[in-house]
């Protein structure tokens, strides 16, 4: 009786992938026809006005630009499927070389802001909902709706403004190296792991609480408070298992967000990620890398949305089992 649970569970997950498989498809003709889009001839920007018409030729042709636009879009897609972006126009280095260690660098800065973000939102997702209505509810439901609000370069200013001008406690410029330690390195991303944490700690812990409380209103919660079980118990063992599904989603959502949202953050702190690496690259016009980094983001925050659809699955009995 099992197979047929798994082949449900199976199906579905195929399902999803080939959804987000059309998605990174139409993102990936969006990228490409907003590039193509842009005013201006690519050789004459990046040459200047001093160069020949020969070799503005000659630049053209190396770029591809000499072909029809759909010829250069299957090339550059086929290209991105086998691991080669091309070469940067800033720099004439494999696009590659330049997005690897950028991303490792944001994926570093969303894994240890997700490490305290995720814990701290869970706990007070069920404190909330474990004290539902009383002052403590209220004041955390203030506080995360006022993180909310704020936008993330506001927090980040005032975070600088109060432990790097006032206290002079962390560094302003979150700049880190391969020759940093681990711990020199956490201690260069206090602040943008901390404004980050601010924004996506809020969402997840509203989530948490909301999951919590429609699940305390079931049957099966009414027949343990009956049994006499402790407030804590029925929450912790008995509500929040059942309260998963949403809670793995909103979570996985908001790691996508960390991943591909932090381009702000990035900036403001002028922290060497892979966001910051494309607002170099869309001032100085150089297409490939442009390209190659808005695919990158669009691929993992597709890749994460579906691991959210998956787990939700996995996690919900109603899921795993339709009727």
């Amino acid at each position: 009786m099992e197979l047929p649970k798994l082949n449900g569970i199976a199906a579905l997950a195929l399902k999803r992938i080939g959804l987000g498989l059309v998605t990174l498809w139409v993102i990936s003709v969006l990228i490409f026809v907003g590039v193509e889009a842009l005013p201006g001839d690519l050789a004459e920007a990046v040459l200047g006005q001093s160069a020949t018409p020969e070799t503005v030729e000659a630049f053209r042709k190396e770029l591809k630009l000499d072909m029809p636009p759909h010829v250069r879009y299957f090339s550059w897609l086929g290209g991105f499927i086998r691991g080669d972006f091309g070469n940067s126009l800033a720099n004439h280095r494999p696009v590659v070389d330049l997005i690897s260690w950028r991303f490792a660098n944001s994926l570093f800065l969303a894994g240890v802001t997700a490490m305290i973000a995720v814990p701290v939102a869970v706990l007070l997702g069920i404190l909330a909902a474990l004290h539902r209505n009383t002052l403590f509810d209220r004041l955390i439901s203030m506080a995360t709706l006022s993180t909310i609000s704020f936008p993330e370069f506001f927090v980040a200013y005032i975070l600088i403004a109060l432990f790097s001008v006032q206290v002079a406690i962390f560094p302003s410029i979150a700049n880190i190296n391969d020759q940093m330690s681990l711990w020199q390195k956490l201690y260069a991303i206090i602040l943008p792991c901390l404004t980050l944490a601010l924004v996506v700690t809020a969402h997840m812990m509203r989530q948490t609480r909301a999951a919590i409380i429609n699940i305390l209103s079931s049957p099966f919660i009414e027949m343990a408070n009956l049994k006499g079980l402790r407030r804590l118990r029925v929450v912790v063992l008995h509500a929040f298992p059942n309260a998963l599904s949403p809670v793995i989603n909103v979570i996985a959502l908001n790691l996508a967000y960390l991943v591909v949202g932090v381009v702000i953050v990035e900036v403001v702190f002028v922290y060497p990620g892979l966001g910051q690496l494309l607002v170099d690259s869309v001032s100085k016009r150089d297409i490939p890398v442009v390209q190659a980094s808005g695919l990158v983001f669009a691929a993992t925050y597709v890749l994460l949305n579906l691991l959210a659809d998956v787990l939700s699955i996995v996690s919900n009995p109603r899921l795993r089992n339709p009727r």
